[in-house]
């Protein structure tokens, strides 16, 4: 008798409770969906202002107070960078310098790190070391030393002289040594048990599992050198040898005045290509991770 007298008083609660919940839940959801919202807002705020001030007038620009929203849309700062400097020679030397340190880089580092993962030899923990140890030294104390090498070749001005002392990388050698470690060695034991050569394991065993890891570090040393200002602004002389980076600085006027609405136009054109990329990237990118291992 006492459980037929609980049921029906026991039901209305259950029901208060599992409301209750799903009120928490969506107010849980509606806080953390506004406060993604706004961080989001907060990280593209630079872009909008890049974008924007792309398109105002250079009264608009210098004006004070600033405004966001320019108030007469203009394309004149696109028609600057392209009558003032040669901008189409400048995105294919970028294109032709970020790709091509990427496409070298990526090649070394990826042999390098398969020797130190996954071939026994004399010395290996040292050379190891090594290369870590070259992470600490600054950049701008290699860059006088690598700039004299680069002149005695005859390097300055040629996309020899950009790419070849970027062609390898020790980041990149010990980010794809650490995911070489991760990969099952029963993978190249079966290869070579069936006869498989060295080269061979590393080309169709080892690299098609670490495609992630390869997309990831191409995506890092493309981006990074496109960005790039001080190396292709100190191993080019020639306005036509140039880069986006480099070849905007020239737009600087008399006494340092920079036009921004310029700047702005050119590093948003400058952008376009990262945007094609990344995009074109993430799908293979994300298929490659479901896959690894499968094949």
């Amino acid at each position: 008798m006492s459980a037929a007298t609980l049921a029906p008083t026991s039901a209305p609660e259950h029901a208060r409770v599992v409301r209750a919940g799903r009120r928490r839940v969506r107010v849980s959801t509606v806080l953390m969906t506004a406060g993604v919202t706004v961080t989001t807002l907060i990280v593209l705020l630079p872009l909008f202002i890049v974008l924007f001030t792309a398109f105002k007038p250079t009264a608009e620009v210098n004006a004070y107070p600033p405004t966001l929203l320019p108030d007469a849309w203009t394309t004149a700062n696109f028609e600057r960078i392209f009558s003032d400097l040669p901008f189409a020679r400048l995105i294919a030397n970028s294109f032709v310098f970020a790709g091509g340190v990427t496409l070298f880089a990526v090649a070394f580092d990826a042999l390098a790190a398969y020797a130190l993962a996954r071939i026994d030899f004399r010395g290996r923990q040292v050379l190891l070391v090594a290369i870590i140890a070259t992470l600490m030294i600054p950049f701008q104390a290699t860059l006088i030393p690598v700039y004299q090498i680069v002149t005695d070749l005859g390097w300055v001005n040629t996309f020899a002289g950009l790419i070849v002392p970027r062609a390898a990388d020790a980041f990149g050698i010990f980010f794809l040594r650490q995911f070489f470690i991760g990969l099952p060695r029963d993978l190249d034991n079966a290869a070579r048990i069936d006869g498989a050569s060295e080269l061979r394991v590393f080309w169709q065993i080892v690299l098609p599992n670490a495609r992630p890891a390869i997309l990831t570090l191409a995506i890092y040393i493309f981006v990074n050198n496109w960005n790039d200002l001080l190396w292709p602004l100190v191993f080019t002389t020639q306005q036509e040898m140039g880069t986006i980076t480099s070849g905007l600085t020239q737009l600087t006027g008399p006494g340092g005045i920079v036009p921004y609405g310029v700047m702005m136009a050119g590093a948003l054109v400058a952008v376009v290509p990262l945007v094609l990329a990344f995009m074109l990237v993430q799908r293979k990118f994300i298929e490659s991770i479901a896959t690894t291992g499968l094949k």
